[in-house]
């Protein structure tokens, strides 16, 4: 039996974010038109969503995505169930390191026994959750606040801790100018409030391929 596609899910609210922003700031004015229809895209799973983001910790987009390709080839299905049955050699021979092997497993656990609350993820506040998640091993602000957009696609995350952010905002708002976080969060006040929008065009502006998780 052939393995079922991950289902893309796109924001509803993505269209009226972008009214929003093109009316409320120059550089969204200019940067939104540039891509078309393409948005963020969710995969719908949550699992793949944090393990993806933990591979991606500290290495570029395309060294990333290479990982991800052989680590994901091991299983018939990347589960949390298969991710615990796999053998740490084969996934460091994939490129993961030593540290992100005992993440993953430690992610594949959490989530095989029950211990993060998937189903109220939906009511639950941004700040509770990121404190539910930053309570695994290997799960830091960032990675949390990325399943906030790329999973749960929640319209108002604002990744101070994004290198590709503050570039983004370095190259976009100060002519290239280094940039402080309160710079960027002062920026992001005319994001408000769709600062995950915002921070994705900005992230389009260095990289045009979309980054998923």
């Amino acid at each position: 039996m052939k393995a079922q596609e991950p289902v893309i899910v796109t924001p509803d609210y993505w269209a009226q974010a972008c009214q929003h922003l093109i009316k409320k700031d120059r550089v969204m004015k200019r940067l939104i038109p540039q891509f078309g229809d393409a948005c963020l895209q969710s995969r719908g799973d949550a699992f793949v969503t944090l393990a993806r983001s933990i591979v991606g910790q500290q290495i570029s987009v395309k060294a990333a995505q290479t990982v991800w390709d052989r680590f994901s080839a091991l299983p018939k299905k990347i589960t949390p169930a298969n991710v615990l049955k796999l053998k740490v050699d084969d996934m460091r021979a994939a490129g993961l390191s030593v540290r992100k092997v005992e993440y993953i497993v430690d992610l594949a656990l959490h989530f095989s026994s029950k211990q993060v609350l998937e189903s109220q993820w939906t009511t639950m506040e941004d700040d509770a959750i990121i404190e539910e998640l930053v309570a695994i091993r290997g799960i830091g602000r960032w990675t949390a606040e990325m399943f906030l957009m790329f999973y749960l696609m929640r319209p108002n995350v604002l990744p101070l801790d994004d290198v590709g952010l503050i570039n983004g905002i370095s190259r976009n708002y100060f002519s290239g100018e280094p940039v402080s976080r309160s710079d960027a969060r002062e920026v992001a006040q005319a994001w408000q409030p769709y600062c995950t929008v915002a921070t994705w065009y900005i992230w389009r502006s260095l990289d045009p391929v979309p980054v998923a998780y």
